[in-house]
């Protein structure tokens, strides 16, 4: 049932994710060019059994061409079902995601949704149109987003150890800030008749 008032439920998934360190544009790269190499080993089966039962088109003994393109609604359906049912079903880490040392992190819960899987890779029409902006908004994004990123609110994150070190080790970096400086201890201390011999004893 829908909401009849806003609720800001992404604010605690934000806060459980702040500091992650966020996925290189390389490693992205990769891992999106090794899944994309795998639908078409997954699916060139597939569509060699669709070409000699379903359609004829193929004899079993002449030579054939098998072309991996998306003009294809057969290409675009094992696209859809891989990178949908592998990243649902491993919460974001397909094996290209894996071998690049990247998952893909929802911002409103602790799993990818299956919607959010469909949303994100349908996204990739969005990133890819006029000449891949919808890519290159990595690099101005403060936290790295493309549009397929923003389309389905996820993030991608580094899970390369030396990422995860600095990401453990960057609290013991900050230098401790004091309190408060003298000025604001006076100012804190108001009206208070006993501020001054209160700081004249801690002096």
């Amino acid at each position: 049932m829908a909401r009849r008032y806003f609720h800001a439920h992404e604010t605690t998934r934000a806060d459980e994710l702040e500091g992650q360190p966020l996925a290189r544009f390389g490693q992205r790269a990769l891992g999106y060019w090794i899944d994309l190499i795998l639908v078409a080993i997954l699916w060139s089966p597939f569509e060699l059994f669709w070409l000699r039962y379903v359609s004829h088109e193929w004899d079993g003994k002449a030579d054939i061409q098998i072309k991996f393109d998306f003009h294809e609604w057969r290409n675009i359906v094992a696209a859809l079902a891989y990178y949908v049912l592998v990243n649902y079903l491993t919460n974001g880490r397909s094996l290209g995601k894996w071998i690049a040392r990247t998952r893909i992190v929802s911002l409103t819960h602790e799993r990818l949704s299956l919607w959010q899987c469909a949303e994100r890779v349908l996204g990739y029409a969005a990133s890819t149109a006029e000449g891949g902006i919808g890519f290159i908004q990595y690099f101005f994004s403060p936290n790295r987003m493309c549009a397929h990123d923003r389309l389905a609110e996820t993030i991608v994150v580094d899970l390369r150890k030396k990422a995860q070190m600095r990401k453990d080790e960057a609290p013991a970096e900050e230098s401790e800030q004091p309190a408060g400086t003298a000025e604001e201890i006076t100012e804190s201390a108001g009206h208070d008749a006993d501020a001054p011999t209160a700081l004249a004893s801690k002096a």
